[in-house]
C-alpha cells in the first residue's frame, strides 16, 4: 500500500461548488461554504475533493465558459478564499483537484475578444476561424453538443468560428503552439498554489480534423435523441494528435510531486484505454463512465468489469464512476435500494472510485419546473431529457426548508429535504453509514485496493467477484434483484460487511442474500 500514489489508495469526492454550501445567503454555493463542510468529507473517509469550475465566467454554461483561467469568480469568492480552502483541506489530509476547461473559453475571454477584433489580430489563430461554404453557410456540417450548428457567423470579420458547445464557448485552436504554451502555464499557475491535480474537461475533443471534413451520419440515430448524435464524431473527437497534447500536460505535472491528471472521456472501452498513453505520456486516470451508461443487471455489469480489466494496458490503474454533474443520479437510475448495492460495487472494485456529492446520502434527481430550468442544454433542446439541473441540486445537510444549504433562495430548488446528512449521521443503517463503512473497509483491507479481480460471474440477479492480495481473499456478492437468493460459499467464510444493517452468516456452505443486498465475504 505504501508504494501506491495517494490517488491509487484513495477515494475522490466530486463537489459541484454552486450546490455544496452557500456561506453568504445569495443562494449559490461558494468556496467558504466548501471549507466549512470539509469535516464531512473527513468523516466520510474520502481522500480528495474535486471542484467543478470556479474560474471567472459569465456562467452561460455555469463555469464551463471560462473568462479568466487564473482567477476565481466573485460568486465563489476570490483567490485568497481558494488558498484558504486548499490549506484547510491539506491540514485535514485532503487533496484538492481542480477542473481545467481547455477545449473552449468564454467569448468574453480577452483572448477571444482580441481574436475576433480583426482577421489580422495577433490572436486570430488562437481560435478556429473558417470562411463560409460556397453557399454562404457553415464550413462543415458539424453539430454542437448542445444542438444546432457548431459554427457561428461573425459579421464584423466575415468568417465563422467553431464552438463545440454554446456559441458563447468558442473552441481554442490547440494546433497553435502559443495556445498550448499559454494553457500549460495555466496548469503551472494552479499547481504552484498547491492544487494536487486536474480533471480535464472533454479532453478527447481538443483537436479537430485539419481538413475540416463533414462528419458522417449516425445510422443508429432516431428522432427524439440529442441532435448532436445525428452525426458520428469522426472528425471532431478522438483525433490522433490529441495524445501529444495530453503528453505535454502530463509532463507539466511530472515536474511536481504526486500530482494527478484525470481526463473526461466518453468513448468505447477500447478507445478509452489508449488515453493512458505510454511511459508517463497519458492521463493517470481516463475517466471510466461504463457503469453510468450500463443497464443495471448482473450479466451486463459482469461483462463491463471483465472487458475493462482485459483492455487495460500493463500497469494502468483502473477507476470507476457511478455519477457526476452531467448524469442522472444513481439512486434515480436504479432506485434507493439498489443504490446501496451500487455503492458496494463502486467501493469494492479494483481502482480509484469517484463519489458524486450527495450520493453518499442517497440523493435523487429533483424535477425542475420549466420556469426554473437553468441548464442551457435543456433550454436549447427542450423536452428530450438532456437537462442536467436535476442532478445538480443543492446538497441536503438537514431537514430545514433549504436543506441547510442556504439562508437565501437556492439557485435550484432542493425538493424534499427528508434525505439529509443530519438525519443519517446517527443512524447505523443509513446510506451515509454504509458509505463510511465501505470506505473504512477499503482502507483497512489492502485486498480491496491492490488485490486482483478474479472470478467475475453473473448468475441470475447475482453478481460475484473476488479480490485477492497477500493471502487475503475476499468475495463480493451483489444481489441486483429484488428477491432473495441463496449462494453457495466456502466453509469458514465470514461476512465483513452487508448493505443491510443485519446480515445473515453463512450456514452449511450457503449464504442467504435478501433482495437488494450486497455483502463482502472474507474467505478462509
Amino acid at each position: 500500500m505504501d508504494e501506491l500514489a495517494w490517488w491509487q489508495r484513495g477515494v475522490v469526492y466530486q463537489v459541484y461548488p454552486r450546490s455544496f454550501q452557500d456561506s453568504n445567503g445569495d443562494g449559490v454555493g461558494d468556496l467558504r461554504g466548501i471549507a466549512a463542510r470539509l469535516d464531512h468529507l473527513v468523516e466520510l473517509g474520502v481522500d480528495a475533493l474535486w471542484l467543478s469550475p470556479i474560474q471567472p465566467s459569465p456562467m452561460a454554461d455555469f463555469g464551463y465558459d471560462v473568462a479568466d483561467y487564473c482567477g476565481v469568480d466573485p460568486i465563489f469568492g476570490n483567490l485568497e478564499d481558494f488558498d484558504a480552502l486548499v490549506a484547510a483541506a491539506h491540514e485535514r489530509g485532503l487533496r484538492v483537484i481542480l477542473d481545467f476547461v481547455p477545449n473552449h473559453s468564454s467569448d468574453r475571454h480577452p483572448w477571444f475578444q482580441e481574436s475576433r477584433s480583426s482577421r489580422t489580430s495577433a490572436r486570430r489563430d488562437w481560435y478556429i476561424w473558417r470562411d463560409a461554404a460556397p453557399d454562404g453557410g457553415p464550413p462543415t456540417n458539424w453539430i454542437s453538443h448542445f444542438g444546432g450548428s457548431a459554427w457561428e457567423w461573425d459579421e464584423a470579420t466575415g468568417q465563422y468560428y467553431l464552438h463545440s458547445f454554446l456559441k458563447e464557448q468558442p473552441d481554442l485552436n490547440w494546433r497553435n503552439p502559443a495556445v498550448r504554451a499559454a494553457m500549460l502555464d495555466v496548469l503551472r499557475f494552479w499547481l504552484d498554489r498547491g492544487v494536487d491535480g486536474f480533471r480535464v474537461d472533454v479532453i478527447w475533443l481538443l483537436i479537430k480534423d485539419d481538413q475540416f471534413r463533414d462528419n458522417p451520419p449516425n445510422p443508429g440515430w432516431t428522432p427524439g435523441q440529442s441532435e448532436h448524435d445525428r452525426l458520428l464524431d469522426r472528425y471532431t473527437a478522438d483525433q490522433p494528435e490529441v495524445h501529444g497534447i495530453i503528453a505535454e500536460m502530463r509532463q507539466v505535472l511530472e515536474a511536481y510531486e504526486q500530482r494527478l491528471l484525470i481526463g473526461e472521456i466518453y468513448l468505447p472501452v477500447e478507445r478509452l484505454v489508449t488515453y493512458y498513453g505510454h511511459e508517463n505520456s497519458g492521463a493517470h486516470l481516463p475517466f471510466n463512465f461504463l457503469l453510468i451508461r450500463a443497464p443495471w443487471n448482473a450479466a451486463e455489469v459482469a461483462r463491463i468489469i471483465q472487458d475493462y480489466e482485459a483492455a487495460l494496458p500493463p500497469d494502468a490503474w483502473p477507476n470507476w464512476v457511478l455519477g457526476n454533474h452531467d448524469q442522472s443520479r444513481i439512486a434515480t437510475r436504479v432506485g434507493p435500494a439498489q443504490a446501496r448495492v451500487a455503492a458496494m460495487l463502486l467501493l469494492t472494485l479494483r481502482g480509484t472510485p469517484t463519489v458524486y456529492y450527495g450520493d453518499e446520502i442517497g440523493m435523487t434527481d429533483v424535477p425542475i419546473p420549466p420556469h426554473l430550468v437553468q441548464d442551457p442544454a435543456e433550454k436549447n433542446q427542450p423536452g428530450i431529457g438532456v437537462g442536467r439541473d436535476p442532478e445538480r441540486t443543492p446538497m441536503l445537510w438537514d431537514a430545514s426548508p433549504n436543506g441547510g444549504f442556504t439562508t437565501g433562495t437556492p439557485w435550484l430548488p432542493t425538493g424534499s429535504t427528508e434525505v439529509n446528512v443530519a438525519a443519517q449521521a446517527g443512524q447505523p443503517g443509513s446510506m451515509l453509514a454504509l458509505y463510511r463503512q465501505l470506505i473504512a473497509l477499503r482502507r483497512s483491507n489492502p485486498a480491496l485496493v491492490v488485490g486482483a479481480v478474479g472470478k467475475v460471474t453473473a448468475r441470475g440477479t447475482l453478481l460475484s467477484f473476488t479480490r485477492s492480495h497477500a493471502g487475503q481473499r475476499l468475495q463480493v456478492l451483489l444481489n441486483m434483484g429484488h428477491t432473495p437468493c441463496a449462494v453457495p460459499v466456502p466453509e469458514g467464510g465470514r461476512v465483513l460487511l452487508s448493505t443491510r444493517p443485519v446480515a445473515a452468516e453463512p450456514a452449511g456452505g450457503m449464504l442467504s442474500l435478501a433482495g437488494d443486498e450486497g455483502v463482502v465475504l472474507e474467505l478462509p
